[in-house]
């Protein structure tokens, strides 16, 4: 990044805020809205025999976790590419 200009880091820190913040919104609903507020709701709904929103508070939450670590990874990439800072 040292040889970027400011305007192209700022547009690279912005780029980084949005997908930082899209990722923790989708985690917040998930692990907060799913597992929390709307447990009642969800708990109607079986799946394999277990409560969806009982679900979404034991498991959910750490598979949408873990799978927004590679979403966020895989798009700091294409960021990191697109600003021409990616590593060889």
């Amino acid at each position: 990044m040292s040889d970027q200009s400011s305007g192209s880091g700022e547009a690279y820190w912005k780029a980084n805020l949005r997908l930082m913040l899209a990722c923790l919104s989708v985690w917040f609903v998930v692990s907060y809205g799913f597992g929390i507020l709307l447990v009642d709701v969800l708990n109607n709904i079986r799946i394999g025999g277990f409560q969806l929103g009982f679900w979404f508070a034991q498991q959910g939450s750490i598979y949408t976790f873990v799978v927004l670590i590679f979403i966020y990874a895989i798009g700091m990439n294409r960021i990191d590419r697109k600003f021409n800072v990616h590593e060889e």
